[in-house]
């Protein structure tokens, strides 16, 4: 696999920085008393799988904070979740759910804010490989069935679509 480069992200709407935000602020408080921290898009994660070129996703939930090289982490988080924008879209749809994938992240959302969407994916086992895993689309949250959105490896914290998207007309 081709290395990701990191991407610079300067150009990106405010409605993508909102609902990082939306979620940091509304799932920290909850992961206090656990091993598990949230962060936004401040983060670098290097892994062999991509020759430990630092990657960036726009939200992260790690449970292994310890396990870390001056300021990159070097475990893998549990859940991850990228904020698609026009300029992203085909990088986080492709190369970067390709190396969640390879690295072996449990749960990946994809937010469109221009939609109010979210995709969860959930890595499941490959039914034609023993060592293989595969991401599925287990749901797509939108308006119509917004009280359906849980984050499947942290069934206790709680996030609403109107929380996520709060702020974005």
């Amino acid at each position: 696999m081709r290395s990701l480069p990191m991407k610079d992200m300067a150009n990106t709407y405010i409605e993508h920085s909102i609902v990082i935000n939306n979620f940091v602020t509304t799932v920290g408080p909850q992961l206090k008393s656990s091993i598990c921290r949230v962060f936004g898009d401040s983060v670098k994660y290097k892994w062999a799988e991509n020759e430990n070129k630092p990657v960036i996703p726009d939200v992260s939930i790690n449970c292994d904070i310890k396990n870390r090289r001056s300021t990159n982490f070097l475990g893998v988080p549990r859940f991850i979740m990228e904020v698609l924008s026009d300029s992203t879209e085909q990088y986080d749809r492709n190369d970067k759910m390709e190396l969640y994938k390879q690295v072996e992240v449990a749960e990946y959302w994809m937010v469109d804010w221009r939609k109010k969407q979210i995709e969860i994916y959930v890595l499941s086992p490959d039914e034609n490989s023993i060592d293989d895993a595969e991401y599925k689309l287990i749901a797509t949250i939108t308006t119509e069935n917004k009280d359906d959105l849980k984050i499947k490896m942290f069934p206790n914290i709680n996030i609403g679509f109107d929380q996520l998207f709060d702020c974005i007309d």
